[in-house]
């Protein structure tokens, strides 16, 4: 069982850990990505991202400073740990124990759109590069077709290593539409997460990003490798619609 994660924009790396590092598999590819960002003035950068000339300017120092790098450092480290977004506030990685961490390094991937994917363990520096960017390489027009089959090679081959059919989809449809049209024998499950709101359930942004981000952890902290048993998901307030659900989308309500 692979399960698939968006990254965050919100980093921190004012952090130790005591964690065995690994290093991402496309380091090649992310440094070929940097040589076209490197020769992008702030404005252009500001442009392509639709950034603030601030964070414009954050961003422009972060590729020209950006190495290859493959040790822990103060400025490179585990990306599960490094992200902060909404997701990671649901998943809380940080109180996660070693054994939960060795579970995850081989059970989670997070989607990037400049490491392509990473594990949770892969060391990774500061950046900022969203999937959906259209930033023009020899390769393609997006980062869509610079990625081309590489990052759903990689999954495949990790189920086929783990032999397994599931794939447990809990990343926006910007991320996951890079791993393109799957082959029909896997078992892509997308769980669904909504909020009673207004007289009805509905899916509110910040609070389904959050429920990913806790049945990640619940995965990992239950050890669950069955699809059979993700319907057993029962945290801060959701519970599982049979009525709403099908076989890939499984939905889970929860009632203020």
């Amino acid at each position: 069982m692979i399960i698939v994660l968006s990254p965050a924009k919100t980093l921190d790396y004012e952090f130790e850990s005591n964690h065995k590092h690994s290093v991402p598999a496309f380091l090649n590819n992310s440094s070929k990505l940097i040589g076209e960002l490197k020769e992008k003035e702030p404005k252009d950068i500001a442009s392509l991202m639709g950034l603030s000339d601030k964070l414009a300017l954050l961003n422009y120092d972060r590729y020209q400073s950006w190495s290859a790098a493959k040790t822990v450092s103060k400025d490179s480290k585990p990306s599960m740990l490094v992200f902060k977004g909404d997701v990671y506030q649901g998943l809380q990685a940080e109180d996660l124990s070693k054994a939960e961490m060795k579970f995850a390094q081989k059970h989670i991937r997070i989607l990037s759109g400049l490491y392509g994917i990473l594990r949770p363990l892969d060391v990774m520096k500061p950046y900022r590069l969203e999937m959906g960017t259209k930033l023009e390489t020899s390769e393609g027009k997006n980062l869509y077709e610079f990625w081309g089959n590489k990052v759903q090679n990689n999954v495949l081959e990790e189920l086929k290593n783990q032999k397994s059919d599931l794939l447990i989809n809990l990343a926006s449809k910007e991320y996951f539409t890079v791993l393109g049209k799957l082959p029909e024998d896997v078992n892509v499950v997308t769980p669904t997460f909504k909020d009673y709101k207004n007289g009805k359930f509905k899916i509110i942004s910040f609070y389904a990003k959050k429920a990913r981000g806790m049945m990640a952890r619940w995965i990992i902290e239950n050890k669950i490798t069955d699809f059979e048993k993700l319907s057993g998901f029962n945290v801060d307030g959701y519970k599982y619609s049979k009525a709403e659900s099908t076989a890939t989308t499984p939905v889970f309500l929860r009632k203020a």
